[in-house]
């Protein structure tokens, strides 16, 4: 019976020819009617219109990534143009009030809570984009920096005011644009993290100043050493730390003028140009006058002027300035340099030492809080300064005695030709180089830096200079041959060289002669005799302790920097390789033609005067609108 119904049920199946299966008859109705079903809807998927391809939207932000700093140039120059023209909006606004400084907003607003807003409160600031993220078509933020605090501004449209629609507000801002916004105080309440970012709700942006060019990311910054040195304001925009140097730079300056001004001295101002290089031992520049049609020499030193203030009753006397040597550049040295300088009557070297380390010590507490500093070479060593007087003190002649193990000359032969004759010795035994013209003073100070210098990493004073290496110095008072001088060491540098001033002019006048024989002798740097200030000695200048301090290099070592170029706004460079490939100004890319002006005229050989031509005028106000 078994096996008849197995049978039955055998004669019942039907076969799938699709699957080449045996099944039920309802389960194969069921398989057929699934297939043609699928069927039909391949049918009339093959009927219908093919689907628009759904593409990415792309911001003009992020398409504008993708081109070359000369096509954004191009095409955002085109486009500021066209808002100069059209003035919606003016790209150039005259004013926009300010009333917030971000410095105080963010620790006046930080106490805020997570989704707290300050509605009733007005917020004005002003700032550069340095970010913008747009998120839809109905929020946009910003990162903004102003004075070197950055905040973020929050932009929706439910909040938009003012006259212009929120998305002709955004449409045309930029990373690197100057912008005003009007707005509230206020954190954000973000969803994927706890606490939200205090930031400015916006009502309304304006356009105050577009950036023409392509700003560098902030991932990858503007690290290039040599084009932020002739970039500075590009370097300013991007690098926090310049900007603090300056800052730095800026608060040493002022302490130094109230440190002056509270002890009664008087601040003035000597000229820039001479007739005579005078006041130290360096290679002047020369300029010509032309009306006079004489050659000037751009100062080395104000000291002769200063000095002769003193003559005339100016008893306490300072000068902060830029003073100019034709010499080598390097890590440490650059053609122009900033200097203060005292003159104080009634005064000694003794005097000038105790207000060194007075002041000195005092701007480092002042600036970094301690007295403690820490100073990178370019090779990599560290420097840990002690500047808490007192100061160590060196006598230079002991000091080389020792390292050379041989006596050396008493003072008063040190300018002979026997002493000449000991000193190439004593190079050739120390294996010290000494480039030519090789003068006594010059052998000297090669000596000194290379075995006294190399020992001054905390704050030292060298002392016991000979006369000869110092035509403005007095001579010492118990030390024949030598002079009351000091030069103040900090990382085996110079920073200040002081001493008790000559007065004797007697003496001065046979000083200069000896520099005179020094420049006979091939010593460009020797100074010449000034006979001025001769003349004012003979009228008498009281005792006086003068001295001088290179602000460049304290400021480098106070903000770790071991190059002199940091530490300038715009140091010196040469000129570039491809300067002659130059670049069209934005006012040439959108074929902005120059005016006229009136008043603007050049002279012609007899001398009458015409207007220029508008292709002179062109000429040269494409001229001055190139770096």
């Amino acid at each position: 019976m078994a096996e008849a119904s197995g049978a039955d049920q055998l004669a019942n199946l039907h076969l799938d020819e699709v699957t080449g299966e045996k099944v039920s008859k309802s389960e194969l109705k069921k398989r057929q009617k699934q297939r043609s079903q699928e069927e039909k809807k391949k049918e009339k998927a093959a009927a219908a219109p093919p689907k628009p391809r759904q593409e990415k939207t792309v911001s003009a932000e992020e398409e504008e990534s993708q081109l070359t700093p000369n096509q954004y140039f191009e095409i955002r120059s085109s486009k500021i143009q066209k808002l100069r023209q059209s003035k919606a909006p003016n790209p150039y606004p005259h004013k926009f009030k300010v009333t917030t400084d971000l410095r105080d907003f963010l620790p006046r607003y930080e106490s805020i809570k997570t989704g707290e807003h300050l509605k009733d409160v007005e917020v004005r600031v002003g700032g550069r984009i340095y970010t913008k993220r747009v998120s839809g078509s109905k929020l946009v933020f910003y990162d903004i920096r102003a004075e070197g605090v950055k905040v973020q501004v929050m932009c929706q449209s439910q909040e938009a005011s003012g006259d212009v629609p929120f998305e002709q507000q955004h449409e045309h801002l930029r990373r690197g644009d100057i912008i005003g916004i009007m707005g509230y105080p206020g954190r954000t309440a973000p969803r994927n993290r706890p606490e939200g970012e205090l930031s400015i709700f916006a009502r309304e942006i304006v356009l105050l100043t577009p950036c023409l060019h392509q700003i560098p990311s902030e991932h990858y910054g503007f690290k290039d050493q040599e084009q932020r040195y002739r970039q500075r304001y590009l370097d300013l925009i991007m690098n926090d730390n310049s900007r603090n140097v300056f800052l730095t730079r800026s608060k040493m300056i002022t302490y130094i003028r109230r440190y002056f001004d509270e002890r009664d001295f008087v601040e003035v101002e000597t000229p820039m140009m001479n007739a005579i290089a005078g006041g130290a031992t360096a290679k002047p520049f020369v300029t010509h006058h032309n009306d006079l049609d004489m050659n000037l020499f751009m100062r080395v030193a104000p000291e002769l002027y200063l000095k002769m203030l003193i003559v005339g009753g100016l008893e306490r006397v300072y000068e902060l300035g830029r003073l100019f040597r034709n010499e080598g550049i390097d890590l440490t040295h650059n053609p122009e340099f900033t200097t203060c300088e005292f003159y104080m009557a009634y005064a000694d070297v003794y005097d000038i030492m105790d207000i060194t380390e007075d002041l000195v010590s005092g701007l480092v507490k002042h600036v970094t809080g301690g007295y403690r500093t820490t100073f990178h070479t370019q090779t990599g060593e560290e420097y840990q300064v002690n500047w808490e007087k007192p100061w160590k003190r060196v006598d230079m002649m002991g000091a080389l005695e020792e390292a050379c193990g041989e006596k050396f000359p008493a003072g008063e032969e040190l300018h002979t030709a026997e002493t000449n004759d000991f000193l190439k010795r004593i190079l050739k035994k120390m294996n010290v180089d000494c480039t030519p013209p090789q003068t006594n003073a010059r052998m000297l100070d090669k000596l000194v830096g290379e075995f006294i210098e190399e020992t001054c990493v905390n704050p030292t004073f060298i002392t016991g200079h000979p006369q000869m290496m110092s035509p403005l110095a007095k001579y010492h008072r118990d030390r024949p041959g030598l002079c009351e001088r000091f030069e103040a060491f900090v990382c085996k540098k110079e920073i200040v060289n002081a001493y008790t001033e000559l007065n004797d002019p007697f003496d001065q006048r046979l000083r200069f002669e000896e520099q005179a024989r020094q420049k006979d002798q091939g010593d460009e740097e020797a100074q010449m005799i000034d006979e001025n200030f001769c003349t004012s000695l003979e009228y008498g200048l009281p005792p006086t302790g003068g001295w001088g301090m290179g602000i460049d290099r304290l400021v480098m070592f106070l903000t770790d920097n071991y190059s002199i170029k940091e530490v300038l706004t715009f140091p010196f460079m040469k000129e570039e390789a491809n300067q002659g490939k130059e670049k069209k100004p934005a006012a040439e890319v959108v074929d902005i033609k120059p005016q006229v002006e009136e008043g603007i005229r050049k002279s012609n050989s007899d001398a009458s005067s015409i207007l220029l031509t508008e292709h002179e005028l062109y000429s040269a106000q494409v001229a001055l609108s190139r770096p």
